[in-house]
């Protein structure tokens, strides 16, 4: 019973028709951020003022705000994230490359191997 529903492809939830909550990295934390932010926002301004159409305004802005905001930065640390693992990768095949080699770092040289180089 449990397994029969494994076997059909999850279908994609895509916000305003074009952006796929499930693929998109950063999408569904920033949709469920912007959508915190929105209420604290909207009920905030609410309560200090009482004037429903204004705070469901404040609503909207602190959603949009919210959400590009978060977006942005968790776009930023995945570009970083993606930026280590790359350099690690690569000193990773660097190390494998040079080992046991006069070009390994972890090698230590004496005097005269660095002046037969």
């Amino acid at each position: 019973m449990a397994g029969e529903g494994d076997s059909e492809p999850r279908k994609s939830f895509k916000l305003l028709g074009f952006l796929d909550v499930r693929s998109v990295p950063c999408a569904r934390e920033s949709v469920l951020y912007g959508s915190l932010g929105s209420l604290v926002v909207g009920l905030g301004h609410f309560l200090a003022t009482s004037r429903v159409r204004r705070s469901c305004d404040f609503a909207v802005g602190g959603f949009i705000c919210t959400m590009l905001g978060y977006w942005f930065y968790c776009r930023y640390n995945l570009a970083q994230q993606r930026i280590r693992q790359r350099m690690l990768r690569e000193g990773m095949r660097n190390s494998i490359l040079f080992e046991g080699s006069y070009l390994d770092p972890e090698k230590k040289q004496t005097g005269n191997e660095r002046s037969d180089s």
